[in-house]
């Protein structure tokens, strides 16, 4: 009886461990991958006004959950889930290390356009499959630790190809198309190429759970693009915008130039925006959109220049109220660096500049918008002294105390999210921005407990804890 047990199931099932591991270390450029069986369960998250809501179908609107938000960037999960082994293993620590500082948002690139050898599409329409298996596997590593993705669709720098791979690609095929990277918001066939690669995107079946991503309840949203602007041409300097990437230095000058309230610039861009937010809706009403603004107030408001960091950011083609008003936009996206847009300023300055910022977007959320508003991407600059990290702390602390008593007042502020968390081993993905949270343990605490205060307001959006170990036990205020 031992002797056909051994020669039915042990052998067979020890030939089989054995097959996986020679496979797994021979052909690691090329991972395989088992079904996964079981997924734990994670309800949609929708807007309801100018809050978020977890989406119980089996339960009346009145007793839905509502859901603030403490998140962060990681832009390069997609990028260290290709391949195999230890850089998988930074992915999935990074989501379980955001979980267990009671974050539940993350928000990270689904774009990758052009020939290196990780771009997710490689050509209009063509795909490498296994960067598409890396995304599948960032979606269900998230999913497993309860956290949802704010999924970004294109960017509008130059890095991981954006909008200059798309017109260069329209050059290559023949068409009519300027050099300049303004053609992606008006040439049809770009447009068209944008929209096949949507499709592409809501369509993909994952290929570990199954699932579609136009029914994937760990994506919270889609993000049309990082950071769009199409900027007037009287301002030559508007690409040295300091954003996310430590190449990018801002030239502290500003116009006096009399401007038209309304630019062509800013139309086109608006009406690029009415048409693919309404294009993603058409195919997947599950999910919220949202545009992926800096939140920049345009030449036809006065808070052009009361509000802005400057008079160059009213000239950039972004206007925060009318391209957040558009009707298939489910909530405004906003983002912050003082550092970088007032650098000269003192820290105090800087820290009012924040405050004063944050309320005029909640007040537009509350007030002219009706819907909520995340800041998506809130970026304090890393010193490597003492003195650097409390600087960072004061800013984040500010942004988080006014989060929490809009939250407490249930106004539009629907959250934060930081910009950017590292894990060891990642350090290429660095910037200016960019820290390992528990290696900073005041910052790490402040994290903490601004996830905790949120959870203690809403006590119903439990569907974490479940998931996961209840990183707030003990730490409620």
């Amino acid at each position: 009886m031992a002797s056909d047990w051994r020669d039915k199931k042990l052998y067979p099932l020890l030939g089989i461990l054995l097959l996986s591991i020679f496979l797994y270390f021979n052909l690691g450029s090329n991972p395989i991958t088992f079904p996964i069986l079981w997924q734990s369960h994670i309800d949609f998250v929708s807007a309801n006004s100018t809050h978020f809501i977890i989406v119980n179908p089996r339960a009346p609107l009145e007793n839905q959950s509502t859901f603030y938000i403490n998140g962060w960037n990681s832009y390069w999960l997609m990028q260290e889930s290709v391949w195999a082994g230890p850089s998988r293993s930074r992915v999935s620590k990074m989501l379980k290390k955001g979980a267990e500082m009671g974050l539940t948002v993350c928000r990270t690139w689904a774009f990758n356009d052009g020939v290196e050898p990780n771009a997710l599409q490689i050509s209009p329409g063509v795909f490498n499959e296994r960067v598409f298996r890396g995304l599948d596997y960032v979606i269900v590593e998230a999913r497993k630790h309860g956290i949802r993705l704010i999924l970004s669709l294109v960017n509008n720098l130059s890095n991981f190809g954006g909008k200059a791979q798309y017109v260069r690609w329209a050059q290559e095929a023949g068409h009519n198309v300027s050099s300049s990277t303004d053609s992606f918001f008006s040439h049809p066939m770009i447009k068209d190429y944008y929209k096949a690669y949507v499709k592409a995107i809501l369509s993909r079946k994952n290929s570990l759970s199954g699932v579609k991503y136009a029914e994937e309840p760990a994506i919270f949203a889609w993000e049309l693009m990082n950071e769009p602007l199409h900027p007037v041409p009287l301002l030559p300097f508007f690409s040295f915008l300091p954003l996310q990437f430590p190449s990018f230095q801002f030239p502290f000058h500003s116009t006096k130039q009399s401007l038209s309230l309304e630019t062509p610039h800013s139309k086109i861009m608006y009406a690029w925006l009415n048409e693919m937010a309404a294009f993603v809706k058409s195919l997947d009403q599950k999910h919220l959109v949202t545009v992926g603004l800096e939140g920049f107030y345009g030449l036809n408001t006065t808070k052009g220049l009361e509000v802005n960091p400057g008079e160059w950011a009213a000239s950039l083609g972004s206007d925060f109220i009318q391209n957040s008003a558009i009707e298939n936009i489910d909530f405004a996206s906003v983002h912050a660096y003082p550092d970088s847009w007032i650098p000269h300023d003192d820290m105090e300055a800087k820290a009012r500049f924040l405050s004063r910022w944050v309320d005029s977007h909640i007040s537009d959320g509350d007030h002219v918008l009706k819907k909520p508003v995340i800041f998506t991407e809130v970026g304090t600059l890393v010193h490597a002294d003492n003195q650097g990290l409390a600087d960072k702390d004061i800013l984040l602390k500010t942004m988080y105390e006014k989060i929490y008593e809009l939250a407490k007042k249930r106004q539009a502020g629907a959250g934060a999210l930081i910009w950017q968390l590292l894990v060891e081993g990642a350090g290429e993905y660095s910037d200016r921005f960019s820290f390992v949270a528990w290696d900073n343990p005041s910052t790490y605490k402040l994290i903490l407990k601004q996830s905790c205060r949120l959870k203690s307001i809403f006590a119903k959006s439990i569907q974490n804890q479940k998931l996961n170990k209840d990183p707030c036990s003990g730490n409620l205020p």
